[in-house]
């Protein structure tokens, strides 16, 4: 099972990064999460993101029992992708602990056969393990995605 926290549509501020981080590890707790498990932060295209809200995210989640994730488009022209290497650059631990799940490139719906080998864009030596390669499928409202073998010691 994937935790994916979705209840903000603006990620900018460390104080902003520490309060939706904090919520999420309480929704985590009342649904009894085991340690360990990784939280998604679903930064979607359209929300404003800094390095700073990156930041405050990942410090906060990773001082609590379960581990921090970030979804979002990790193109390397996309807002999110900068915003993630700098704060990696501000503070390495970042890049080294955070789960990534990526919606680029953007390929199309797949059956499972038809599914593309595992090829996402995301930030060099990052821990990239998840893939949403289709968006939007036009028979049901479905993405398809692909993950890492390694994303299953994060999952519930």
């Amino acid at each position: 099972m994937l935790l994916i926290y979705n209840h903000f549509s603006n990620a900018t501020t460390k104080k902003a990064g520490v309060k939706e981080a904090e919520t999420a590890i309480k929704l985590a707790k009342e649904i009894n999460a085991p340690k360990g498990t990784v939280i998604f932060a679903d930064i979607e295209p359209k929300y404003p993101v800094d390095s700073a809200f990156i930041q405050g995210w990942v410090d906060t989640i990773e001082k609590s029992h379960y581990h921090p994730g970030i979804y979002g488009i990790f193109d390397k022209d996309a807002k999110l992708y900068n915003q993630f290497n700098k704060a990696s650059k501000d503070n390495k631990k970042i890049k080294d602990q955070t789960i990534l799940w990526t919606a680029a490139p953007n390929k199309r719906i797949s059956s499972k056969e038809k599914a593309p080998n595992f090829n996402p864009i995301g930030p060099k030596n990052s821990l990239l393990y998840g893939w949403q390669y289709g968006i939007d499928a036009k028979t049901c409202n479905i993405d398809t995605d692909l993950f890492h073998e390694s994303i299953t010691d994060y999952l519930w």
